[in-house]
């Protein structure tokens, strides 16, 4: 069969080959890039294309640009991000602003996880994640109604302590959660938010909460500019049979 061509301009495609060298570690932080010469000959690329490439991952944060010497790989660590936990890197720089609170009608997924009626109403938090002042992260996160209105997950001001105190106050303690984590093209929305570069996809994940009796108390949608983040998973492997073959996806 044959093997499908890549669509994309010629300028996409070169941004992704030195894009994927930098990720894997071939080009590292401080290395200076091959001229533009270089990069002309070595792609079979105009200038303008090259030079159109290369705006795009200086976009990314993964280039930067001196004047007279050339161009650099940025030192750009990645927000890694312990899914498991989600616990937030370098407390102190990062913080939420509350877009808005709202009464509505949960999209499907978020109706289907909650375990709702179709037409019932949800309360949801929508918030902005800042890390030195700049966008990072839109997240909306819904609340049964029949557990969050009247209370402070229904305010329209931050919550002492969070939500996950807010529920356990209410007799909802977190016991576990599911995330379903995938990546698509932004919305008109999501770029503008996030002030995405051009090209740039978007991770979404999906993480329900349960508490007692498996009973779902919150579905959280995280959107997550891709440029800027590795989740990390953990997995103990020491107490499995030593035949054991990794589960179908």
């Amino acid at each position: 069969m044959p093997r499908a061509r890549d669509p994309r301009p010629r300028h996409q495609q070169i941004a992704a080959e030195i894009r994927d060298l930098i990720m894997r570690g071939e080009l590292t932080p401080g290395e200076r890039l091959p001229s533009t010469a270089q990069l002309v000959e070595r792609y079979g690329a105009a200038n303008a294309t090259i030079q159109h490439a290369l705006k795009a991952l200086k976009d990314e944060g993964f280039l930067d640009s001196h004047v007279g010497k050339g161009v650099f790989v940025r030192d750009r660590r990645p927000f890694v991000i312990d899914a498991a936990a989600y616990i937030v890197p370098e407390p102190g720089r990062f913080r939420y602003r509350l877009l808005s609170v709202d009464s509505v009608v949960p999209p499907r997924d978020v109706i289907e996880s909650l375990r709702l009626a179709p037409q019932a109403a949800a309360v949801v938090r929508a918030r902005l994640l800042l890390h030195d002042g700049h966008p990072v992260e839109l997240s909306f996160s819904y609340y049964p109604a029949d557990i969050a209105a009247g209370t402070s997950l229904a305010g329209t001001t931050k919550i002492r302590g969070g939500a996950p105190r807010a529920l356990a106050d209410l007799g909802y303690p977190q016991q576990h959660f599911v995330d379903r984590i995938s990546a698509r093209p932004p919305t008109t929305e999501e770029i503008e938010t996030l002030d995405l570069p051009d090209g740039t996809p978007v991770i979404r994940q999906l993480r329900v909460i349960y508490s007692y009796n498996d009973h779902p108390v919150e579905a959280s949608v995280l959107i997550k500019g891709a440029h800027l983040y590795e989740l990390l998973y953990r997995q103990d492997t020491a107490n499995e049979p030593s035949n054991a073959l990794p589960a179908s996806t």
